[in-house]
């Protein structure tokens, strides 16, 4: 099936909910889980599915992206037609950068023309989850629908910040409205909503024709989930993929995730220390694949004090040093080290995280290369840390942004 069907994978959206950490990268390459990059999970749902003609829209501050890309995922062989490809605005059809989701793929039809593929697998380079494309590909073509929409059920009140539809018994969709006010639920299901994951299977001639008619339009905002869906809907046959069905050969966690602000990206990573995780990063039938640096294992030493230090409920990268410091219920990335007597406590450290002796740590995400001072606090007293220039989210979550330096 893979072999008549090329993928793209949209990965230059700003990311400003999730800022700072996106203040000098593009929100699929932002670290997680203190190994991966955001992006590596729909790479890696590629890979294990067959998808092996892979295109990368990228935009916004890619170059760490693309870095990572060159270095973790140069793993396709071009002489047979495999390729992850990084494909920038090239203003083949005008003089503006992707102005929406629709337009990205517009800019770029004539890569998707020349492909030869039949079909066309839209993915997003920001959530996280494990998926086999192949089964939902599948699904399509038995279908015979123009278009399939991946989909789950999630709560009515968390239905507002998605795409919702409504289907009949044939699994198509009948009904779409982006982000509405008022979500309609699920038939027999008054608390459930069914919403869209923003993975997308399009026959081309369809895809083709939708982005042709949708970029004569001026009044569009040239959006999958605002215009190029609720258009299709109204003329053509638009089937509804259920997620974490029985199809597929990966062992289904049902767990997806939108990490797309400070919060939530928060609340993805914690769920990795929960006892039984969601999502399992030890699964061995769909490892997660990454850009692995050289570094030496992660160790334990005595401090000066000749504390031993403790570690508890937590991940630490390769390269990590706890010397003599408490680490609890946290995430620590490569190279992180903790000094005699220093507190981390439900916080996640990027790459080169320095915490100075006596330094306390809790409820905060710290991006890379920062030295916290021996002594200070940071996460009790939000107010002291706004003051100092750091974010606090909605739900108090401090957020320390790359090289910052302490006065």
């Amino acid at each position: 099936m893979f072999s008549k069907t090329v993928t793209v994978i949209l990965a230059g959206g700003v990311g400003s909910r999730l800022s700072p950490l996106t203040a000098d990268r593009a929100k699929p390459g932002v670290p997680f889980a203190g190994k991966y990059r955001i992006i590596d999970f729909t790479l890696s749902n590629c890979l294990h599915s067959g998808a092996r003609r892979v295109l990368v829209l990228t935009q916004y501050k890619s170059h760490s992206l693309q870095k990572h890309l060159r270095d973790g995922w140069s793993i396709y062989n071009p002489e047979i037609r495999e390729y992850i490809t990084v494909v920038p605005p090239q203003m083949r059809t005008g003089d503006s950068w992707y102005s929406g989701t629709a337009d990205a793929l517009y800019q770029n039809l004539y890569l998707l023309e020349r492909s030869g593929a039949k079909y066309v697998l839209i993915l997003s380079g920001d959530h996280i989850y494990r998926m086999d494309y192949a089964a939902m590909l599948k699904f399509h073509i038995q279908s015979k629908a123009r278009a399939t929409v991946a989909c789950m059920d999630v709560s009515l009140s968390d239905a507002r910040e998605f795409g919702v539809m409504t289907i009949d018994q044939r699994h198509r969709i009948i009904d779409f409205e982006e982000k509405p006010k008022d979500p309609r639920p699920i038939l027999n299901q008054p608390n459930r909503a069914l919403v869209s994951m923003g993975i997308y299977v399009f026959s081309m001639e369809a895809l083709c024709h939708e982005l042709l008619t949708d970029h004569d339009d001026v009044a569009s905002s040239h959006d999958f989930g605002k215009n190029i869906l609720p258009n299709l809907i109204r003329e053509q046959a638009v089937a509804a993929y259920r997620f974490g069905g029985k199809a597929g050969r990966v062992s289904q966690d049902r767990y997806w995730k939108d990490v797309g602000n400070i919060d939530a990206y928060y609340e993805a990573n914690m769920d990795l220390l929960l006892p039984i995780p969601p999502l399992d990063l030890y699964q061995n039938d769909w490892p997660i694949r990454t850009y692995d640096g050289q570094n030496p294992p992660a160790r334990m030493v005595p401090g000066a004090s000749g504390s031993a230090g403790e570690l508890t409920n937590s991940m630490l990268g390769a390269g990590t040093i706890i010397c003599g410091g408490c680490v609890r219920h946290s995430i620590l990335s490569a190279r992180s080290i903790v000094d005699d007597g220093a507190h981390v406590e439900n916080s996640i450290l990027f790459e080169h995280v320095h915490v100075g002796a006596g330094a306390r740590v809790q409820r905060c995400i710290i991006d890379k290369n920062v030295h916290i001072p021996p002594g200070v606090h940071i996460g009790f007293d939000s107010g002291a840390d706004l003051a100092r220039g750091f974010s606090v989210s909605e739900k108090g979550i401090t957020v320390v942004p790359k090289r910052y330096r302490f006065s």
